[in-house]
């Protein structure tokens, strides 16, 4: 299997470096391998990309290359302040404007997964939106017991598994190779970020678990306002069919329909934003995938609406708190609070200075208050991180990949938008708030259940403990010489003891520890 994945690897690589795509990289800051690699890739780029230095062809290298490069420059297309504004416009059109599937299929397709159901589907229209997993067609649903209905019936493309399969087989090739010859990558974790990336995919690949997600969702923003999905028609969901009521509105990258319909777009990104943080820090499960083809604005209300749950992020609450003391950190400029909370959940090794990494973030920091979105390069932000990360050998955490791609994504919309976008200024409410509850009584409760939760499982493991020190002794007893009896029934107790003060301190814990 490793010859393929290879052989699919250095494929990607002469399709990429062919069209152009390592020109949008500054090789300024990275490691020399580094280097070296994207100076031998450009030696194949196309003559006019050379000449020109206009990358015409990336869309179409991505499409061609498969779901997860498309994923990749759906990402891409949200920062023009990254890659520039032509690439990035280029890109757009893979986030709902790829090349749909031969729709003579789709009839099979929904008796297969719906069975009798499918009957009641009706006036399916031609595909609406066609992306890289699946394509969402208009149809109206005719339930035996209920009024009739419009509704968007969301179907997996055809052999989509294998090929995101294949892909992600590729990556995993990659970050193994990574390892082996560029030592500097394996702080960044290749390996667990692929696997990350690699759960992500399998979950949006059953519909089933979107229409779960969606009604999450909907649970945890029942009482918000200004931030609206759609609901699922469980009767017609399998895993490659998901049906939903149909939503209204206008594009969110559609700017000029924007203004024609008087939708304030000021207020829209601080939506967008503000929302977002609500779902991370507040809820701990958020939109992973917000890119401008899964955004619409209600021109009646000025509200969000989203679409397209298939990848989700998910994260506890000590990781939440992290992500909120990090805002409020650049927010009131406490660099001090920023650092330590870096150590504090293992982004920056403890051997590391806490004052010299203070330092390090006021650089990043200090230059982004005060200014708006126009006034800030991305790209040299981003190189200058990259150049940090390398200085603390900072260690990648894979299971916040999600959060911070979705950050990316979302503060790109937004700042699209609101081109004077001050994110500090409209993050600081939602921030603000659940810091200030956090601190308060029901923070103090959460801390307390938490707590207890982590007594009782050690408190359950005490037992087990118990009874494998009485085997040993058991056995001592049948196999071991007498005259060891003394010292091994000191170590055994010695041990009881352990466990019993390990308890007793756990309780203590409990009992006296501070909101952290």
């Amino acid at each position: 299997m490793l010859i393929p994945a290879y052989f699919r690897l250095a494929r990607a690589g002469y399709v990429l470096a062919r069209e152009g795509a390592l020109s949008i990289i500054s090789a300024k800051d990275l490691p020399p391998p580094l280097k070296l690699g994207i100076w031998l890739g450009r030696l194949i780029e196309r003559p006019s990309v050379r000449k020109t230095g206009h990358v015409e062809r990336l869309n179409k290298a991505l499409n061609r290359l498969g779901p997860t490069y498309v994923k990749f420059g759906q990402t891409l297309a949200t920062r023009p302040d990254v890659v520039g504004a032509d690439i990035a416009n280029d890109l757009a059109g893979l986030q709902d404007k790829m090349e749909p599937f031969d729709p003579a299929l789709v009839p099979a397709i929904l008796i297969e997964a719906l069975e009798g159901k499918a009957a009641e589907l009706t006036e399916l229209s031609p595909p609406i939106a066609a992306a890289s997993i699946a394509q969402v067609h208009r149809a109206k649903l005719r339930p035996a017991d209920g009024l009739p209905k419009t509704v968007a019936v969301k179907i997996l493309r055809p052999g989509v598994q294998q090929r995101f399969m294949a892909d992600i087989e590729s990556f995993y090739a990659a970050a193994r190779l990574a390892n082996r010859l560029v030592r500097s990558t394996k702080r960044l974790k290749p390996v667990e970020v692929v696997e990350t990336l690699d759960r992500s995919a399998r979950l949006e690949l059953d519909l089933r678990l979107e229409a779960a997600a969606i009604s999450e969702m909907a649970e945890n923003i029942k009482d918000d306002t200004g931030f609206v999905i759609p609901t699922v028609s469980w009767d017609h969901v399998a895993q490659n069919v998901l049906t939903t009521s149909w939503v209204d509105g206008i594009p969110i990258r559609d700017h000029a329909a924007l203004e024609a319909a008087g939708v304030d777009r000021k207020a829209l990104a601080a939506t967008l934003l503000q929302s977002f943080l609500k779902h991370a820090i507040r809820d701990g499960f958020f939109h992973a995938d917000m890119h401008p083809g899964n955004l619409f604005a209600d021109p009646r209300t000025g509200d969000v609406i989203a679409v397209d749950f298939g990848i989700m992020g998910r994260i506890n609450r000590k990781e939440r708190r992290f992500l909120a003391d990090i805002l409020y950190g650049f927010i009131v400029r406490d660099y001090r609070l920023v650092a330590e909370r870096h150590f504090d959940i293992g982004y920056v090794p403890k051997d590391q200075s806490v004052d010299d990494f203070a330092l390090a973030i006021r650089s990043i920091g200090e230059p982004l208050h005060g200014r708006t979105a126009t006034d800030i390069s991305m790209a040299r932000v981003l190189g200058q991180l990259f150049v940090i990360t390398d200085l603390f050998n900072m260690q990648t955490r894979p299971e916040l990949v999600l959060l911070q791609k979705s950050m990316v994504l979302v503060e790109g919309v937004a700042r699209a938008l609101d081109p004077a976008l001050d994110i500090w200024t409209v993050a600081e409410p939602v921030v603000g708030d659940w810091l200030r509850k956090e601190a308060g009584p029901m923070g103090r409760i959460a801390d307390l259940k938490d707590h207890a939760k982590t007594i009782a499982e050690a408190a359950g493991r005490v037992p087990v403990i118990l009874a494998q020190a009485e085997l040993a002794l058991a056995d001592y007893h049948a196999n071991k010489h007498r005259q060891h009896d003394g010292l091994m029934r000191w170590a055994l107790l010695g041990l009881i003891g352990v466990v019993g003060a390990t308890f007793v301190a756990l309780l203590w814990r409990l009992i006296t520890m501070p909101s952290w």
